[in-house]
């Protein structure tokens, strides 16, 4: 069994684990029971109706929060030409081609997101083995192969973030940092919510929020009920 430190046991007195709370609870629990010394993410987590064995039950795709994620997004991207003043007007942080695959074919990946024009899918593909693994392949499903580079680094940079379900059907998000405002890390919450449920495949039965909770990055979590979180955007 894990042990946890004085902060930590201090910081769980504050809620109490049989309960569920609402999104409003729970974003203001989870805020005073963030004690770190640093500002700590706040995360999401879910367990949805669906077995992500059948592939007409695949949960993924992309949400921007409307008040960002808190964290400076480092943005790559594969392009040429036009297209590639366009990324760096967008304000990419490395903008490249062949010399940019080389680079990172030599192990950098100091990077959060990569995006690429469709022609440049070929030499992209070529490093499948060192971005796959790390979530950092861009993909027409996310938005990031596509000739709107402007918009999509905008977008990156802006507060887009991505999800997809796990095999254990759990999807894990971070929302926000601890120092956002209640109402900011609820319109985000919202907003992550909302396109989760349009997302929600035709093949899922029953209920397709079973379990929500809200943490902190060192922080307990806090059980919501999944109807109220459901509810929380008209649904």
């Amino acid at each position: 069994m894990a042990k946890h430190g004085k902060r930590y046991q201090d910081a769980i007195k504050l809620v109490d684990r049989e309960n569920l709370y609402s999104p409003e609870e729970a974003v203001s629990l989870v805020k005073k029971a963030a004690t770190a010394k640093f500002d700590e993410s706040v995360e999401v987590a879910l367990k949805l109706g669906v077995d992500p064995r059948h592939a007409d039950q695949q949960v993924r795709g992309t949400v921007v929060l409307p008040n960002g994620t808190g964290k400076d997004m480092r943005v790559v991207v594969f392009a040429k030409g036009e297209k590639a003043q366009e990324a760096k007007d967008a304000g990419a942080d490395v903008v490249g081609d062949d010399d940019l695959a080389a680079r990172i074919q030599g192990g950098w990946t100091d990077f959060d997101v990569a995006i690429a024009t469709p022609d440049m899918m070929g030499t992209v593909g070529k490093l499948g083995r060192v971005l796959g693994p790390r979530g950092l392949m861009p993909n027409p499903k996310t938005g990031t192969v596509t000739f709107e580079v402007a918009k999509a680094v905008s977008d990156s940079k802006g507060g887009k973030v991505e999800f997809r379900v796990s095999k254990e059907s759990g999807i894990h998000v971070a929302i926000g940092k601890v120092s956002f405002e209640d109402e900011k890390l609820l319109e985000n919450f919202k907003a992550l919510i909302d396109a989760l449920l349009k997302a929600k495949p035709q093949a899922s039965k029953g209920s397709y929020i079973r379990k929500a909770a809200l943490s902190s990055t060192m922080g307990p979590g806090c059980r919501m009920s999944p109807q109220e979180v459901q509810s929380s955007v008209g649904r």
